[in-house]
């Protein structure tokens, strides 16, 4: 009589079970500390456009933060419409750079802004042959050598820069193709309750809060300003930004992480090298 052997059941099925499920665990768990990174903390943006030359670059790879201001529906993404104003709300300073949802955008995709906080509400805000007045006074504005533009296709072309101070000591360069621009004269803006009045630096390619905000005619409640159609009659009928609501604020850029110049592609490994700007690397922002 033989005596039967135990033979121990093969555990590669379950070892390979309990692997798949740690793997997952490890994704599920880095994704969410993304997410709680990105809702709360910080958020990366790459800059589309030349609106916030001389200060941001086309191609620029930016860092917001977004415990600044508190925080909205728009701090988390897709923008759900989980409640209305702000928690834990701070208003932003004068002359702090701001990504916000463009205000005539309805939907919770809305298109995501950059531009500099210049007038607070209450204030009264006119640019007067290029120089920008804050309730009735001028912004000291002094010559800066001038600097090169991109215009596109590769090209770059010469513009006047000058160096702006605020009246809270904020000082930074701005673009000026002239004293008598599209937008170089307006009315005289008055900034609603919890709204924000936005300009681009590069002040003669920025359609900003100069320009009609083009609001849908049945926009109501918060996320609206309101908006006086004779303050921009002598400014070219383009849709603009307009008054920026409080709840449409995302964050406050703060530095330049990195830059491509335009023509760099994610599909060609080489242009990463040939068109990196080295010299804009971990740049703050001021």
């Amino acid at each position: 009589m033989t005596q039967g052997q135990a033979t121990e059941p093969d555990s590669k099925p379950d070892s390979a079970g309990r692997e798949a499920v740690e793997i997952t665990a490890v994704i599920l768990a880095a994704l969410l500390v993304i997410t709680v990174v990105r809702v709360l903390f910080f958020r990366p943006y790459t800059i589309p456009s030349a609106s916030m030359e001389p200060n941001l670059y086309e191609g620029d790879y930016i860092v917001v933060s977004k415990f600044d201001y508190g925080y909205s529906r728009h701090s988390i993404p897709f923008s759900p419409p989980l409640f209305r104003g702000r928690v834990l709300g701070h208003a932003p300073e004068r002359g702090d750079v701001v990504v916000f949802k463009l205000p005539r955008e309805a939907s919770g995709s809305r298109e995501d802004y950059i531009k500099r906080v210049i007038g607070l509400p209450g204030d009264r805000i006119q640019v007067k042959h290029s120089v920008v007045y804050i309730n009735d006074q001028p912004v000291l504005r002094r010559s800066a050598p001038p600097g090169l533009e991109a215009m596109g296709d590769g090209l770059s072309g010469s513009v006047a820069r000058f160096t702006e101070t605020l009246p809270n000591g904020r000082t930074f360069l701005t673009n000026s193709y002239g004293d008598d621009g599209p937008a170089d004269n307006t009315g005289v803006y008055r900034v609603p309750p919890h709204c924000y009045f936005m300009l681009g630096d590069n002040r003669d390619n920025s359609l900003d809060s100069r320009f009609d905000p083009d609001m849908p005619a049945d926009a109501t409640g918060p996320a609206t300003c309101g908006w006086d159609s004779t303050v921009d009659a002598d400014v070219p009928n383009f849709a603009g930004v307009g008054f920026v609501p409080e709840e449409d604020l995302i964050g406050r850029a703060r530095m330049v992480l990195f830059s491509w110049r335009p023509g760099a592609s994610i599909f060609k490994p080489w242009t990463w090298f040939e068109n990196f700007r080295a010299e804009r690397a971990f740049k703050t922002l001021s």
